[in-house]
């Protein structure tokens, strides 16, 4: 009797254990309590008959038996024809629609709901996105014009006689396509920039930048020693297009250059004592024109 009892106390221990799985089962999945399970899925509730497939037709020994069957025997059907387990939330499948209750359709509206909200969403941002793209597109296209525009006049002026342009690598998406820069210097057959000498490639860069300069003006500039690598002659030309750019910009030029200086509203310089600290030394060299 003791053995039977301590039996029947395991069987007990594992039937709760395997309760409280399915419950815990049942609420991470389907979000539902035990009770309202039992109450919309217990033996009690009744189950429509399987649908059978279009065009069979039902023998008529067969008729009476299309009525609504407990759950547990539509379950123990289902064991006799398949083996395997049956869900306990298997029937919800073969529930006629009239059994849906408040809860599912609340669940299923609330759904679809946030679905078609998630669409209205999506397609407002991808409208968005097209206005912005186009408008970048537009805004890059007609920079890219006036760029093109003043940096063959620029160029004319720092390289004269040298033909040079800006090519698009995609034209056909203004997006994503990157610049090319063409110059073919007088007696060379060169195309690329990478080709040039060091020389040919600083101005033809100090070309472009002047470009951006006149075709999008900003109130001041900063050139880092963009002259190092340029002769005389070519130093000239670079000093007379910053006095053209002086005139309507303030420009702070980092430089080595004596001739560059000598331009210069004012000069600043850092200088090292004898005892080893750096100092800062101003002098303005003349008054600014007013405009």
């Amino acid at each position: 009797m003791r053995d039977s009892v301590h039996r029947d106390e395991l069987a007990r221990a594992e039937q709760r254990m395997r309760i409280e799985q399915l419950e815990a089962k049942a609420l991470e999945e389907f979000r539902v309590e035990a009770d309202v399970l039992i109450d919309e899925y217990g033996p009690d509730q009744m189950v429509p008959p399987s649908p059978r497939a279009p065009g069979d037709e039902i023998p008529e020994g067969e008729a009476r038996s299309l009525r609504p069957t407990p759950t547990y025997e539509a379950s123990r059907r289902s064991d006799s024809r398949k083996p395997g387990a049956v869900s306990p939330c298997s029937a919800e499948s073969t529930r006629s629609p009239w059994r849906n209750t408040r809860r599912w359709r609340s669940a299923s509206a609330s759904l679809t709901e946030q679905l078609d909200d998630l669409k209205r969403s999506r397609d407002d941002l991808l409208d968005i996105v097209k206005e912005v793209d186009a408008r970048v597109e537009e805004v890059f296209t007609q920079a890219y014009r006036d760029v093109e525009r003043e940096f063959e006049q620029v160029f004319a002026r720092l390289f004269p006689g040298v033909k040079s342009r800006l090519v698009l690598t995609d034209p056909a998406n203004m997006l994503t396509t990157g610049i090319d820069v063409e110059a073919r210097p007088p007696g060379k057959r060169v195309k690329r920039l990478s080709l040039l000498s060091g020389g040919e490639r600083s101005l033809t860069a100090v070309a472009f930048l002047v470009a951006l300069f006149k075709a999008r003006p900003s109130p001041f500039y900063v050139l880092d020693e963009v002259e190092a690598a340029l002769d005389d002659v070519n130093l000239g030309r670079l000093i007379d297009m910053i006095d053209e750019l002086r005139s309507s910009s303030q420009l702070i030029v980092i430089t080595h250059q004596k001739r560059t200086m000598e331009i210069a509203d004012a000069l600043y310089g850092v200088s090292m004592r004898g005892d080893g600290v750096t100092q800062v030394i101003g002098q303005r060299i003349r008054e600014a024109v007013s405009a």
